[in-house]
């Protein structure tokens, strides 16, 4: 994944386990030149938010195992890693391929497992449901699922 490399090289070039938000920003901003300052702030709250890392009085620790991810030689990262994909989204989009469907008709079959609740259920347990049936994976999203519901209580 683009957005844990793009976390992790800060760390791993410095060889440290925590570092300052400014360390973060200076590395991804100024020393790779990756991005501007507002856009690695992006990138610090796109990480937290995925569960990614863990803010504390400036202090930033990632909440992976960085000696699972290797850099690759010249990498850069992409404005995709600004970007959230929803996991919803994400799931459709495996859905719609493991099927062979277009994304729309995986819509309305979501919407049709909603309707068949009498609309007690919500999409991110709806398009669970329907990766289930069809054998998509969906664990790596389910957390994230999870928050969504749990914001909107």
């Amino acid at each position: 994944m683009n957005i844990k490399i793009a976390v992790a090289a800060p760390f791993k070039h410095m060889r440290k386990d925590r570092l300052q938000r400014s360390e973060f920003i200076f590395y991804i901003a100024i020393d790779r030149k990756w991005m501007n300052k507002e856009q690695a702030n992006q990138l610090l709250e796109r990480a937290r938010t995925e569960g990614l890392i863990e803010m504390e009085s400036g202090v930033i620790k990632p909440l992976f195992d960085l000696a699972e991810v290797s850099i690759p030689l010249g990498f850069k990262p992409t404005s995709d890693v600004l970007t959230k994909e929803s996991p919803y989204e994400g799931l459709i989009g495996r859905i719609a391929a493991a099927t062979r469907k277009q994304p729309q008709e995986v819509v309305a079959e979501l919407h049709q497992v909603v309707d068949h609740f009498d609309g007690n259920l919500r999409v991110e347990a709806a398009v669970v449901v329907l990766a289930k049936k069809y054998g998509v994976a969906f664990e790596d999203k389910l957390d994230f699922l999870t928050r969504e519901v749990v914001k909107r209580r």
